[in-house]
């Protein structure tokens, strides 16, 4: 991948991350690396949900999701959502 990759993140998806523990955190940060590095790894999204990707993982042996947003022209990662699968689109969608 030529250049460096810039990771924005929206208040809410700093918001539930805040809360998660130290290893979670790692853990998170192992799935958002993977995703710079294959920025096409999660499933796009069509419809509402348009240009948005969907990276599924687990942490706590709990699958969670983490919605994303890569702008290719500027080599931009837009960290959006992060959580359980419940109300997850219908939250993503506001």
């Amino acid at each position: 991948m030529q250049g460096s990759v810039r990771v924005i993140q929206t208040s809410s998806f700093a918001r539930t991350v805040k809360k998660l523990s130290v290893a979670n955190k790692a853990e998170l940060d192992l799935a958002i690396k993977a995703i710079v590095q294959s920025p096409l790894l999660g499933q796009a999204k069509v419809g509402d949900l348009a240009g948005i990707r969907v990276h599924k993982f687990s942490l706590n042996r709990q699958q969670v999701l983490l919605a994303y947003e890569w702008l290719d022209e500027s080599l931009v990662l837009v960290l959006l959502k992060l959580g359980s699968h419940e109300n997850f689109y219908r939250d993503l969608k506001k």
